[in-house]
This record gives structure tokens, sequence and C-alpha cells, in this order.
């Protein structure tokens, strides 16, 4: 392919100092690339974390990418997980999404308490709300203008299943803080890496495929003896990895030169 001993072209800068890594960065305009630059994404056979922009583009004329497109698009778009997952018959809390004009109709739906979010671009554990009463939810209201209220499942813990290519890489238990309804790890939550059921590993492998996620946590709740798919980060926390004494970078990195990656 050219480039000196580099065997892979990437964009984003998830895999830079990966040594068989040559990273380009995203540029705006594809012009802004050196015609040597070009020639190196035209060539290459699997180009890496292209952003989304140029992930629709590279996928429109057929070009081989990681990860898919659709890891793309559903990155921090909560209406558009719920609606997929719906259409997929994937089990997911109870959700309905309301305009201002349909403000009204959420108590006639929900029962207190439920959960309200922010629909796009909340991470972490923020824009996330416990809905108690009326002047919570009125709150709430005044600060956004589309609603995303779920059903609320009382739960101590989530699973949180880390999957490259499919594959569950790693998988830990988020313990909630103590008076905190959230398990993620920036508001409080401890991490177990106990007793993962297998069944529930074999449903995240199942729901990435379906969803064509691959790279991606998935976050589950079991109530009633069912796992609910609750959401997709696209951007998970690298926290588990570090107690598990992982490093994301090398685990990419062996899927790259076992060929799991370009198969």
């Amino acid at each position: 392919m050219g480039g000196g001993d580099f065997a892979f072209v990437a964009l984003g800068s998830r895999l830079r100092d990966v040594p068989e890594v040559l990273t380009l960065g995203v540029k705006p305009n594809y012009h802004d690339y050196s015609m040597q630059e070009r020639r190196l994404i035209s060539e290459a056979s699997l180009l890496l974390y292209p952003s989304l922009n140029y992930a629709q583009l590279f996928t429109t004329t057929g070009k081989n990418i990681f990860p898919s497109v659709e890891t793309y698009l559903y990155a921090d778009e909560k209406i558009k997980q719920t609606t997929l997952f719906n259409l997929l018959q994937i089990p997911h809390p109870r959700t309905r999404f309301y305009f201002p004009r349909k403000h009204a109709e959420i108590l006639d739906d929900f029962t207190f308490p439920f959960i309200a979010k922010i629909p796009r671009a909340s991470a972490r554990g923020k824009g996330v709300y416990k809905i108690q009463n009326t002047d919570a939810l009125q709150r709430y209201l005044q600060r956004n203008r589309i609603a995303y209220i779920q059903e609320y499942l009382p739960h101590s813990c989530d699973l949180r299943v880390v999957l490259i290519n499919y594959r569950c890489v790693l998988a830990y238990w988020r313990h909630c803080a103590p008076d905190d309804f959230r398990a993620n790890v920036h508001q409080g939550g401890t991490i177990d890496f106990g007793c993962v059921p297998d069944e529930a590993i074999l449903l995240a492998e199942k729901y990435a495929r379906v969803c064509k996620f691959n790279d991606v946590g998935l976050d589950f709740i079991c109530h009633d003896n069912t796992w609910y798919l609750i959401e997709a980060n696209m951007q998970y926390g690298r926290e588990g990895f570090r107690q598990k004494n992982m490093i994301l970078k090398e685990v990419i990195r062996e899927k790259l030169l076992s060929g799991e990656l370009t198969s």
C-alpha cells in the first residue's frame, strides 16, 4: 500500500500511536488531504475511525470502514436508538417522545416516578432525571423542548457490555451510588466484574449485530427476569478497562493484526 511500514490507515485519533496504524487526522475538506494521503485512503482495504461525516461518504462509495456507519449515526441519539430497538423488537423500557404541544399528555401516559432524559448529546449520567412530581417535570420541560420520557425500572445496578466487532471484550456490573438511581461511574457508581451471566453476553452480541453497532458499550437492566437494553454508548468509558488492567488500543490492535476487523 505504500506509506512506510504502516499496515492500516485511520482518520480519527482512537488508534494514534499504534505502530501499525497511520493516523491522518479528520480534516474538514477532503481536498485538505495531500495527494499521497488521498491515495492511501483510496487504496486502504479498511479505513479506521473515519468520523461521522466521512463514514457516511465512504459507505456510500462502498469503502470498508470500522466502526460501521450505524455506530456513528446512532451515537448520542436516544430517540433514534429507542425507535431502532422498538423496530427490532429488542426489550427496552416503555418510552415515548413529546413535542411541546403534547407535553400535557405525559401524565396521561406515565405515573410517578419515571425517567426523563435529554434526547441528544448527554453522557456519563448527565441529563438523566428521576421525575418524582409535577414540579420536577415542569423544571425538566422548561429546559427541554422535546421530552424523552421512560418508565422507571427499579434496580440497584446495571450491566455494561463492551463489544468490538460484535464480540464481547469486557463486561461488568455498575452498582448505583447510595441515594442515586444512576449507576454511571461518573455519578458515583462502582464497578464489579463478578458473575456476569452468559445469557446477557449472548444477548449483547446478538443485539449489537442486528443493530450493526460494532464498537459499542451496551447497557442492560435485568427486571422481572427480562434483560432490557437501556442504551448504546459509542463513547463508552475507560474506567472498566483500567480496573481490569486492559488497554483498549491494544484490544483493538490485536483484532486488527489477527484479521478479525477485516473479515
